[in-house]
């Protein structure tokens, strides 16, 4: 009888999985610091969801490590590898790191690529602090709470980010933004 192969972990959630048993922090602790289900951190940690910023955001703080761990690829010395190693691809979204080597900083700072007519399916952020987003190219919709705001280029927002919001490309081309978050 053949053996049944495991799914293969995502670099992100590998490296969730390993800096948690490391520092020997149990699911339950990282969920109470984060407020993610233990259910759902065992999917990000195996693989099967991908995580959207904030909530790398509240694991790495939750692990006491920065956040740009996980979001760097494993590269070797080649300089287009050494770039892309900043750069991270989920499902719709692209993110590139602008901070690298952010560790014990309150701010962090994101490219933020948004595949066109395309969101974060089910999936509303909320971490503590504030965001700022600014809009390179295209056109997008960042909902927090229960208001809606249409963003074109060259337009920003700055919101409470302790508020439930998402963000969504209403547009036909690829958005570009410029997304700073702080969280105390």
């Amino acid at each position: 009888m053949p053996r049944k192969k495991k799914p293969a972990m995502t670099p992100v959630g590998k490296k969730i999985k390993q800096s948690r048993t490391q520092k020997k922090m149990s699911l339950e602790n990282v969920a109470n610091e984060t407020g993610l289900s233990v259910e759902r951190l065992k999917k990000i940690e195996a693989g099967k969801e991908i995580p959207p910023v904030g909530a790398l955001l509240q694991i790495a703080r939750s692990l006491q490590i920065d956040s740009a761990l996980f979001l760097k690829e494993q590269s070797d010395d080649k300089l287009t590898d050494r770039v892309a190693a900043y750069a991270k691809r989920t499902s719709n979204y692209a993110y590139t790191t602008l901070t690298p080597g952010a560790e014990n900083k309150h701010l962090k700072a994101f490219r933020v690529t948004i595949d066109p007519l395309t969101d974060h399916e089910g999936v509303g952020y909320q971490h503590e602090g504030e965001e700022f987003v600014y809009v390179l190219d295209g056109d997008v919709e960042i909902t927090v709470g229960d208001h809606v705001n249409k963003l074109g280029p060259d337009d920003s927002l700055h919101f409470n980010s302790g508020i439930s919001h998402n963000l969504k490309n209403v547009g036909k081309t690829a958005a570009r933004l410029i997304v700073v978050i702080y969280g105390p």
